[in-house]
Parts: structure tokens; C-alpha cells; sequence
């Protein structure tokens, strides 16, 4: 979210910032911001993964951009720890003092201590990872293809899904949808062949869509052969099995994990306050409670609700509150600067949509209940709306003008994972692609 707020600040401060009055600068471990809604269409092929990223360096021309992680904070002396991409050749790091903090570093996926899951889960946070899964999928249809021996083939062919939050769901969703239009180009590999697997521990997935609807996109999850497992936890998957805790064993290639996310290890390498679960405690006017000239948004901070009924609720950590906070943020920042008095945070939650696959989805918005075609058309309106920039949405609005006229790719492009493997094998190295294609 901190190029949302660095966008609305850049748009306030315009005459301070002309003036030399004031400098922004935005410290992000990459050069983009990855819009993560879009990440199971990316990994489907619906849209290119440049058009999921926004380059931060083109649409932030009035920010000094600083490509590094934030290593500590000490905000008692303003004082931030950045190592950038240098610090590995000079050792260095870089020391910048600032006078207002903002904090907006998002979460990081919660793992498990699972045997196995470090040696061969795959996440699905960033654009590397969904386009990293999208060719592993597609090398597995591959592998099974080139093989009789029927063990190999049913692991290349079953794919495990942990979580059934939006992440899982949609990810699973979209690319059993990829899988099953692409096996009809291979002679012998059948989309019954494959095997889809989505895990839950509790008794209901996209609990955000409301009980009706969640039940709806089991129902139409299972009507598609998927076998959704609800009140149940994946124990191991080590040596390539996955065991679940009603006894079930699927040998496989392909475990995702997005089994939930955790506030962000800065959060905890500062000395601002920190509530029980590790986010920082705010005021509903975004500001740091109990420290001056720190703000925050987003997933790292933990936001009284206003809106609701319950006293010392919090907002939810997603993507349309921390849309809103950027905002209300930037605009907080100016008006402190110019010694106007704050606004207040204050949204009431419209609902949520998910794809479940092309053309098929589910929504919950202002109490109505949209499923189907509908509640998919809604997905994508809400999200191309979101979506940073005028540029981007031209780009992703043009990528799904041309999907609907022509078929969708099912090229696997897995080499770009170790792009000097070639090299290394011709000049006699070693090569580091594992030639087994595993993850």
C-alpha cells in the first residue's frame, strides 16, 4: 500500500514538493508493486505478468526510490537500517533519517513447522512464484505425458492446495480451469487423469463471500472433480507425500501453500507498539497510537473500526481497506504538515468477490448475492477499477479483449527459472535446473 499512499502524496504535496520543501522516498525490496488479485489470472495465462506489476520508477516520478529491505527502525531517534542491493558487494548498509515514518510492508506468508513443506512447497505471494507455478503445472502435464509408468504419472498429476482463503481458492480455481483446456492438446493425458486436491482446516472456505456462497463455490469446486477437504490439516509432505490428518496419502510433485499471512518482520524490529498478533496499533486517524509522526496502513496496521457494531473491533486486513487507508493517508500527511486537523478513517465493508475459473465466480456486495457468470464479470470490473494507473488497466483491459477472441496460451516457459542452465552445460559445468523438473 505504500504506492498507493507515496501516489496521493506526490498529487497533495505537489507545490511543497516543486518548492524543495519536501522529499519523499519510497525504500521497496523490488522495483514494482505486484497487484496481487490479478496474481491466479497471471498464472492462468489471462494476463501478462508485467501488466500484474506497476513500475514504481514510472509512476512515482516525484519520489526518490530506494531499492532495499528495511532492516530496523529506531523511530525514537528517526533513524531507519536499509540494506539495499549493494550492501552484498560493499557490506554496507544505509542509514536515512527522515522526520514522518510511514509503514505499509503488507504481510508474509504464515508457514508451519510441516515436515517437507520447506523442501517442496510452493508459495503464492509474489509474481515470480505464480508464473513459477504456472510453468511447474504445465512441465507436470509434460512429464506424465513422456512417461507409461503409471506412479509417476499420478504424482506429476496431483496437485495439492493448503488454504481456503481467497489466495487457494482462486489459485486452484484458475488453474484446474488452465489444466483442463490444455490437456485436450495432449494424446494421452485427460483432464480426469489429474487430481485436484484443496485442503481447509476449518469448515468453510472464502468465509468473506458469507456462508451461502462459500457453500456455493464448494459445490461448484466439486462438481468439477475437485476434491475439497474441509476440517482438514496437511501434516506432511515430506518425500513427495502429502498426508492429511484424516489418514489420506497422495503421493505428488505439486504442494501450494497459502494457508494464511503474518504481519511483516519489520514490524517487529521497530519500537513502535505492536498489538497481540504482531500489527501495529493505530488510531482511526492512521497515525501510530502513542507515537508521533509514524503513520500506517494495510495489512501492518491494526485499525479501529468505526463501523462496527462491536466495540474495539479492527478493520479487516484486505485489499479494499488498505485501498482506502493509502489514501486517507496521504491526505493525513498533508494536512499535518500544513497544520490542518486529520480525518477520520471510516468504511463499511460492501462485500467480496472471487473467481472461482473463467466465467465462473461468486460475490457477496451490499447483501446481494451474485454467483456464476455475474459474481466472475463483477471480479474482474472490481479489480480493473483498483488497479494502479490508467496504463495498467488500458493494458490488462486490452489483454482480456484479446483472450475472448482468441485461445489462451499453454506454453511452459519453466527455463527462465535458471536462464544460464543451457550456458553452464555447454561450457562443461554442472547445470543448476534439477533435471527432474522438480520445485
Amino acid at each position: 500500500m505504500g504506492l498507493y499512499t507515496a501516489l496521493r502524496l506526490q498529487r497533495k504535496l505537489k507545490p511543497e514538493l516543486q518548492r524543495g520543501d519536501v522529499e519523499i522516498v519510497v525504500v521497496s525490496p523490488d522495483p514494482y508493486m505486484t497487484y496481487q488479485p490479478f496474481l491466479p489470472e497471471a498464472t492462468a495465462g489471462n494476463i501478462s505478468p508485467r501488466h500484474v506489476v506497476v513500475p514504481l520508477r514510472r509512476v512515482l516520478t516525484e519520489c526518490r526510490l530506494l531499492v532495499g529491505e528495511a532492516q530496523s527502525i529506531d523511530h525514537a531517534k528517526r533513524v531507519a537500517t536499509v540494506a539495499t542491493l549493494a550492501t552484498q558487494e560493499t557490506g554496507r548498509t544505509e542509514q536515512i533519517t527522515y522526520d514522518e515514518l510511514v509503514l505499509a510492508p503488507g504481510s508474509v506468508s504464515r508457514t508451519l513447522p510441516i515436515p517437507g513443506l520447506a523442501d517442496h512447497g510452493i508459495g503464492f505471494k509474489t509474481v515470480e512464484e505464480a508464473i513459477g507455478l504456472r510453468n511447474h503445472v504445465i512441465e507436470q502435464m509434460d512429464i506424465a505425458s513422456s512417461t507409461r509408468d503409471p506412479a509417476i504419472r499420478d504424482a506429476a498429476l496431483t496437485f495439492v492446495f493448503v488454504g481456503g482463503g481467497y489466495a487457494g481458492v482462486e489459485a486452484l480455481g484458475e488453474l484446474e480451469d488452465m489444466a483442463r483446456f490444455a490437456a485436450r492438446y495432449y494424446h494421452n493425458v485427460k483432464r480426469d487423469d489429474m487430481k485436484w486436491i484443496l485442503v481447509e482446516a476449518t469448515n468453510r472456505i472464502l468465509p468473506e463471500v458469507g456462508e451461502e456462497m462459500g457453500k456455493y463455490a464448494v459445490t461448484e469446486l466439486r462438481r468439477r472433480n475437485i476434491d475439497v477437504r474441509m476440517e482438514t490439516r496437511l501434516e506432511s509432505c515430506a518425500d513427495r507425500i502429502a498426508v492429511l490428518s484424516d489418514g489420506s496419502r497422495f503421493p505428488n510433485r505439486t504442494v501450494v501453500w497459502t494457508a494464511g499471512v503474518k504481519p511483516h518482520p519489520i514490524l517487529a524490529a521497530t519500537d513502535l507498539p505492536l498489538n497481540e498478533h504482531g500489527r501495529l496499533k493505530c488510531t482511526p486517524q492512521l497515525t501510530v497510537d502513542g507515537a508521533t509522526h509514524a503513520w500506517a496502513a494495510g495489512d501492518a496496521a491494526a485499525v479501529p473500526d468505526l463501523t462496527a457494531k462491536e466495540p474495539g473491533k479492527e478493520t479487516a486486513p484486505n485489499a479494499q481497506h488498505a485501498v482506502r487507508q493509502a489514501k486517507l493517508l496521504g491526505d493525513n500527511i498533508a494536512h499535518a504538515l500544513r497544520g490542518e486537523e486529520l480525518e477520520t478513517y471510516a468504511h463499511k465493508y460492501v462485500g467480496s468477490v472471487a473467481s472461482l475459473g473463467l466465467h465462473k465466480g461468486v460475490a457477496h456486495i451490499y447483501g446481494r448475492k451474485l454467483k456464476g457468470y455475474p459474481a466472475w464479470f463483477m471480479h474482474r470490473a472490481y479489480h480493473l477499477s483498483r488497479v494502479p494507473t490508467f496504463n495498467r488497466k488500458a493494458r490488462v483491459l486490452a489483454e482480456w479483449t484479446l483472450a475472448g477472441l482468441f485461445k489462451r496460451e499453454i506454453v511452459s516457459l519453466g527455463s527462465l527459472e535458471h536462464p544460464r542452465a543451457e550456458f553452464e552445460l555447454a561450457a562443461g559445468g554442472k547445470p543448476s535446473r534439477d533435471p527432474k523438473g522438480s520445485s
